[in-house]
């Protein structure tokens, strides 16, 4: 159990280092900046790479969400659940303390939004709440869709984080605007502790929508898509 718990904390870590790490650092440069695609493809890339690197070990959630709906898809055991929120939290912290820590060592550094996730006046966008919780939920749904599907016995062999880590990307493509892109309440929690903003006071919706879309997206899969499998198939994994 260690070791899976050990894999979620590092790929969580990776995933925020990787990801806001990219927001933070790299995307605000006149010259040099990225923009929100390369963050998008900066987040997609950072779950494709840990997938294979340790989702041998503990499946490769990397996302309290993720784990909820392969519970609810009957892919994951219940008792584990916490403990793997727990890693994903901490894994989180650890990224965002490291991050913040770089990005202090200019002279000029304030930390502003710091990559955290927001509606209304914190929206990239100025988007709702509504509008964030209804994108947050969709495409959480549709994450945890392309997860099972992917990782199905029916689906070929070895391209599960290919698929998951574009569809990622194309998440973040879809909702940077709307609220920065959460679909992970990990990643939306530490950040939001370091952000100059009223970050922390808009983290309930990082939370309730992703789990709301991953039992939605679970429940789609499993009543409506799944193909036949047996356990023996699945291997417990994701």
């Amino acid at each position: 159990m260690m070791k899976k718990l050990g894999a979620e904390f590092f790929g969580t870590f990776w995933l925020v280092f990787g990801g806001c790490g990219s927001a933070v650092l790299a995307a605000g440069f006149p010259e040099l900046g990225i923009g929100f695609v390369g963050v998008s493809m900066a987040f997609g890339l950072t779950v494709l790479t840990m997938a294979y690197a340790v989702g041998g070990i503990s499946g490769g959630h990397f996302n309290p969400a993720v784990s909820l709906g392969l519970v609810i898809g009957g892919r994951f055991g219940f008792g584990e659940m916490i403990p793997y929120w727990i890693a994903q939290v901490l894994g989180s912290f650890a990224a965002a303390g490291a991050l913040f820590f770089i990005a202090s060592g200019v002279a000029d550094f304030a930390p502003g939004g710091f990559a955290s996730n927001g509606y209304g006046d914190l929206s990239p966008g100025g988007f709702s709440m509504q509008s964030a919780l209804v994108i947050e939920i969709v495409l959480t749904a549709m994450f945890l869709i392309v997860i099972l599907g992917s990782t199905s016995a029916k689906a070929p062999a070895g391209f599960a984080p290919i698929a998951i880590g574009l569809a990622l990307t194309l998440i973040h493509l879809i909702s940077i605007p709307v609220t920065n892109t959460s679909v992970n309440p990990a990643r939306s929690t530490s950040v939001a502790f370091y952000a100059e903003t009223a970050a922390l006071d808009q983290l309930w919706l990082f939370w309730a929508a992703p789990l709301i879309g991953a039992v939605v997206g679970a429940l789609i899969w499993k009543i409506l898509l799944a193909p036949d499998e047996s356990l023996d198939e699945l291997g417990g994994e994701a």
